[in-house]
């Protein structure tokens, strides 16, 4: 399996769509379906009617996945977004940023 670019835990620009240019962190990665939940981003709001688990109904938001082609990792740096780059550091595979050539933690 190939290293995963974009982790849990990393702040990414959105890239296309209704938030286009904001910057959020990714509260959840889904490989597998190649998609992501970025914090305050993408949110939709569901109308849920009164039940017993939640007896007060109304409106609910929540954060839809988001595919990952449509957000680029910030650059530690200057916050703009950056491809990723794999290098070999001290025997250890890290994460580098395109831009500034500063490597990403995690």
């Amino acid at each position: 399996m190939a290293a995963a670019k974009i982790k849990k835990g990393d702040t990414v620009v959105v890239l296309s769509g209704k938030d286009k240019g904001r910057t959020g962190e990714v509260t959840k990665a889904l490989p597998k379906e190649g998609k992501l939940i970025v914090a305050g981003i993408n949110v939709a709001t569901r109308h849920r009617k009164p039940t017993q688990a939640n007896p007060q109904g109304g409106l609910e938001r929540i954060e839809a996945p988001l595919h990952a082609s449509k957000v680029a990792i910030a650059d530690p740096k200057s916050g703009k977004p950056t491809r990723v780059r794999f290098e070999t550091k001290d025997g250890k595979k890290v994460r580098v940023a395109v831009k500034s050539g500063e490597v990403i933690n995690g």
